[in-house]
């Protein structure tokens, strides 16, 4: 049995804290908290062929894209990504959001998000570098849309 991070992983505008991941769970299932400021454009789409996602909305709305399809996650509301599903979100509204992840299996953990804010951090307020970008995510079983 494991009990939450207090670490808060900052990746761009996002701030993401662990409540259980993998390690602590057996592999079974990692979960995180996530605060999304308002107005962002956060996530480039994606896919996962090795976990599937359900995402809780805790506050404000997130707009998740799932194979083409929106969806309004609020407050009380949830949404299941299957594995293989090409998806997204946004935060278009003007107050900011929270939402709750669960993976599982739980094999996505804090070291993907520190590496991504890595790859933010080096480009020091310019583009990114999409190569870095995209093998970071392949490294940890995302595969970029094209």
């Amino acid at each position: 049995m494991g009990s939450s991070t207090t670490e808060q992983i900052k990746v761009g505008g996002m701030t993401i804290r662990f409540l259980l991941d993998g390690d602590r769970t057996q592999g079974s299932v990692a979960a995180f908290a996530f605060e999304v400021p308002a107005g962002s454009k956060v996530a480039a789409a994606h896919s996962h062929d090795g976990y599937d996602e359900t995402i809780f909305g805790l506050e404000g709305v997130l707009t998740w894209t799932i194979d083409g399809v929106p969806t309004e996650v609020g407050s009380g509301d949830a949404v299941w990504i299957p594995r293989g599903a090409v998806h997204h979100f946004d935060n278009t509204r003007d107050v900011d959001a929270k939402a709750l992840a669960i993976v599982t299996p739980g094999i996505l953990g804090p070291d993907y998000f520190r590496e991504v804010a890595a790859v933010l951090d080096d480009a020091a307020g310019g583009p990114p570098d999409l190569g870095a970008l995209g093998a970071t995510m392949r490294r940890h079983g995302l595969t970029p849309a094209p």
